[in-house]
């Protein structure tokens, strides 16, 4: 029997957050991922001084909701998802839309951008938690339960929801 490895994610930082522990993955002075992690994954103090401005700007988010992230970024999605993201980045601090009304904005169908959000690889930066079921919280994370509806319930909590 051959064992397939599968390659352990390199994170830059670890950030503990009241939510969720944040796996930060970055290169050079650019952000590729944010990831949810167990709140009893271990932490990893700032690898660059990149990582370290990515965690004091997430500590700002969680002082203040209505903190505007600014960080240079590279996105690898398809181009529906992309579009999905960047309509979502458009949804200003405390406020939702549901996954109907992008999908109707864009041009495309609800399932498609929900599937979009569970592809999001910069959740809080580009904050899908803000896209919410036209009746309910919807999904999380590409599911319905569990942790991750706990993460975005907690994430709509701290934006006033």
């Amino acid at each position: 029997m051959q064992r397939v490895m599968t390659a352990i994610p390199e994170f830059t930082a670890r950030m503990a957050t009241p939510f969720a522990v944040l796996g930060i993955r970055t290169a050079g002075a650019q952000l590729l991922g944010i990831a949810y992690l167990p709140r009893q994954a271990a932490v990893l103090p700032p690898q660059t001084d990149f990582a370290g401005e990515v965690c004091r700007q997430v500590e700002a988010y969680l002082a203040n909701f209505h903190f505007r992230f600014d960080l240079p970024f590279a996105l690898s999605g398809t181009p529906h998802q992309c579009e999905v993201w960047r309509a979502i980045a458009a949804i200003p601090a405390g406020r939702t839309r549901s996954y109907g009304d992008l999908a109707a904005e864009i041009g495309s169908a609800p399932r498609a951008v929900g599937a979009a959000c569970g592809a999001n690889p910069l959740p809080l930066v580009i904050p899908c938690h803000r896209v919410v079921a036209k009746h309910g919280l919807g999904g999380f994370m590409g599911t319905g339960r569990g942790a991750p509806l706990e993460i975005k319930r907690w994430l709509l909590r701290h934006e006033g929801f």
